[in-house]
């Protein structure tokens, strides 16, 4: 399993938002391990540089971003993905966005608190608590 995990999620985690923190937390030692392939959309790596940045400081966005490109792969949004995800019928851009880059670097699934969001997804979509569950968390 390749999953792309929605910005939110990672957010929980960098931002300690609980109680989402403790899973996304487990979910990315995961990753960490290399027991689960994770990918993050391009777009995801500039937003949360800029919240976190926000929230505790450049140096800080800059040492976490850091550590999530040393972790995760990243999925490429080019003029291919905005494209794909203005055909693609989805409520919300962003989260097209994020869909059609999962496809295209092969991710087999996504992982977001917002499953409603990507209720046009071609890929199975999780919430975190379904997929810790799923990989017996």
């Amino acid at each position: 399993m390749r999953v792309l995990f929605d910005t939110n999620v990672v957010l929980d985690l960098l931002l300690a938002r609980e109680p989402h923190a403790s899973v996304a937390a487990q979910l990315i030692s995961r990753v960490e391990s290399g027991e689960l392939p994770g990918l993050l959309g391009a777009t995801t790596i500039t937003t949360i540089h800029y919240l976190i940045g926000k929230a505790a400081g450049r140096e800080a966005a800059s040492r976490h971003i850091g550590t999530l490109l040393d972790l995760f792969e990243v999925a490429p949004v080019t003029r291919t993905q905005l494209r794909a995800a203005l055909d693609a019928g989805f409520g919300d851009y962003e989260d097209a966005v994020l869909h059609a880059a999962a496809v295209d670097a092969g991710a087999t699934a996504i992982v977001t608190r917002n499953a409603r969001d990507f209720g046009r997804a071609t890929l199975p979509v999780y919430a975190p608590t379904d997929l810790a569950k799923l990989l017996s968390l």
